[in-house]
């Protein structure tokens, strides 16, 4: 990690109350990924997990409650320098079975919070001219496994797009949006998902082997350094090169 107190983060301004450390915020930092990535983090970071579990809860279906605990974020630490989105929800049903309420329940959790932290934290990342943005995505946007996902691979195409435009209208301010797109990765949220699957899976990589969590960590660590800054509107793939784009 580059030296804090260079020209790109003015780390002695008034609003900083973590002894020089960027603050990086990790939504689903208590989860299998996000707990990868905010362990990584953690070394040269004071990292806040927002969910249901984190060092702020939170809904992240609940707009009020994103809100809410932004701002308590921002209380405690007077700044936010990373946002890693994480979180995700995954509901699964039949195209023409497909429930909206449940829809409208996933967008909000992996779609809609990102937003509403993004609204919140990037003020203060253009008035320090440093700011990075990881929205954790899939490859099942490039590799769908059926209907059942559509919900789902919706709101990570949307994440896709979402980094693709604020790499746009944020750069000029020198903060950063970047995707990172696992593949099939061991989690509890996969634990439904049968073995021959991963097995599959992993014969088909480039790298054949299954990914950990600690896969999708590595690629997040990188980016948000300082001499990452070229890598904005991009969509990495962290997926052993399953999806060769």
């Amino acid at each position: 990690m580059a030296d804090n107190t260079d020209n790109t983060d003015n780390t002695d301004n008034a609003d900083n109350k973590d002894g020089g450390r960027r603050v990086a915020v990790v939504t689903g930092g208590s989860g299998a990924i996000g707990g990868a990535i905010a362990a990584r983090l953690a070394e040269d970071h004071t990292v806040v997990a927002l969910d249901r579990d984190g060092d702020v809860a939170v809904d992240l279906a609940d707009q009020a409650q994103v809100r809410q605990a932004a701002q308590e974020v921002l209380s405690r630490h007077g700044r936010v320098d990373v946002l890693v989105h994480a979180a995700a929800m995954v509901a699964f049903e039949a195209i023409e079975e497909f429930d909206l309420e449940l829809w409208r329940q996933v967008q909000a959790v992996n779609v809609e919070s990102a937003l509403l932290l993004t609204q919140a934290f990037t003020p203060g990342m253009r008035q320090r001219r440093f700011g990075r943005l990881v929205f954790v995505v899939s490859n099942t946007f490039w590799r769908p496994a059926g209907g059942h996902q559509i919900a789902y691979v919706a709101s990570k195409g949307a994440l896709i797009g979402m980094a693709r435009a604020l790499a746009v209208g944020l750069g000029g301010d020198g903060v950063a949006a970047m995707a990172v797109a696992p593949g099939l990765t061991r989690t509890p949220a996969t634990s439904v998902v049968p073995a021959e699957e991963f097995q599959d899976v992993a014969a088909h990589q480039a790298l054949a082997r299954p990914l950990t969590s600690d896969d999708a960590a590595a690629v997040v660590a990188m980016l948000v350094r300082d001499d990452a800054a070229a890598l904005t509107g991009q969509t990495l793939m962290a997926d052993g090169g399953l999806v060769l784009s």
